[in-house]
């Protein structure tokens, strides 16, 4: 799994660094390394930094998905009472006869 990541972040970071003027806020630009410690610490540095990002978003868009499926929920149960009320006075004025007709 750890691979994989480590894969990912290092996928991201050649796309990164061939889109320029697109920088990251908070990653590190680890090709300055030349020592290959300090430069994997510079990349699991930047996957840690990825995968806080990726869980702050995840909670970001749950708590707005809440909010949408409560505004939803509140839409419906209003359109829902309208539709009840809508229907009670068409049967209540299907149930009146037509003065209209009745004069004739």
């Amino acid at each position: 799994m750890a691979y994989r990541t480590i894969g990912a972040v290092l996928l991201l970071a050649a796309f990164v660094a061939s889109a320029r003027a697109q920088d990251i806020r908070g990653m590190e630009v680890c090709t300055a390394e030349k020592q290959m410690d300090r430069r994997t610490g510079c990349l699991q540095a930047n996957v840690e930094f990825l995968q806080q990002e990726l869980a702050k978003l995840k909670r970001e868009t749950q708590a707005q998905l809440a909010a949408a499926k409560a505004d939803a929920k509140v839409q419906s149960d209003s359109l829902k009472a309208s539709l009840t009320r809508l229907e009670a006075e068409l049967a209540q004025l299907k149930s009146k006869p037509d003065p209209k007709l009745e004069k004739k």
